[in-house]
């Protein structure tokens, strides 16, 4: 009768046992790389929050999500848009370009949360109207959340309107040459215009008249002096 510790036993069930190796059937030896459409921006507010959506067919509050809400800037368009992913496995809850006409109001009751409506969020792909509220650990991140999203508005406002951005500095504007002057053309001249040239041509030339009687009279006042101008006649030979 053998001891269930008996050595030499072990050793028949160790060869016994079969050896086994499975080798893979296809080698994963590329990786692939996935895009999530955010290596063109920049990051310029991250914090972390919950996001809730209303649902208006309940009329109830219903939660989207906690995670990294994020501003993130194109380095090319220089737009801001917001970016909300779900911890764990990222899935997008919120996807919306900041425009002017977002207002973030305050939830009543909460100094650390804000309520703002979206024309258009891409969150599920399809653009969709939303009514959007998110809520910070305390009232100091909300403030920052409010300040980033502000300075967002007015940065995509003046892309939109074509003015530099506030963030970046004015170029100095290129040197204006002056617009050559045109002249007018001239307009037909009036009756009163008429006469007022007929009469300036006449004054013009009375100065002319006037020297002669001038003359005229200065001769008669010294007719000596006119005899003295006008040549003297011979006078007749007389006869040898």
């Amino acid at each position: 009768m053998t001891s269930v510790l008996d050595p030499a036993n072990d050793s028949n069930k160790a060869e016994e046992e079969p050896n086994v190796d499975f080798k893979p059937v296809i080698h994963l030896t590329e990786q692939v790389e996935t895009k999530t459409l955010e290596e063109d921006e920049d990051a310029l507010f991250k914090m972390r929050a919950k996001l809730f959506r209303f649902d208006s067919g309940e009329g109830a509050w219903k939660e989207r999500g906690t995670g990294d809400v994020r501003l993130l800037k194109h380095k090319e368009t220089k737009k801001v848009r917001l970016v909300m992913r779900r911890d764990k496995t990222l899935k997008v809850c919120a996807n919306h370009l900041i425009i002017s006409e977002m207002r973030l109001q305050p939830n009543i009751g909460s100094d650390r949360s804000w309520v703002w409506k979206v024309p258009a969020d891409y969150a599920d792909g399809a653009p969709v109207p939303e009514t959007l509220a998110i809520r910070f650990a305390n009232a100091e991140n909300a403030n920052s959340f409010k300040e980033a999203f502000e300075d967002a508005q007015r940065n995509n406002t003046a892309l939109l309107s074509g003015s530099p951005a506030p963030d970046a500095p004015p170029d100095a504007p290129a040197p204006v040459a002056p617009a050559p002057v045109t002249p007018a053309p001239d307009a037909p001249a009036t009756s009163e215009e008429v006469k007022s040239e007929k009469s300036a041509e006449g004054s013009k030339a009375e100065p002319p008249a006037e020297s002669a009687e001038k003359k005229e009279e200065e001769t008669k006042e010294n007719p000596e002096e006119k005899k003295e101008e006008t040549p003297a006649s011979e006078e007749p030979k007389a006869d040898a």
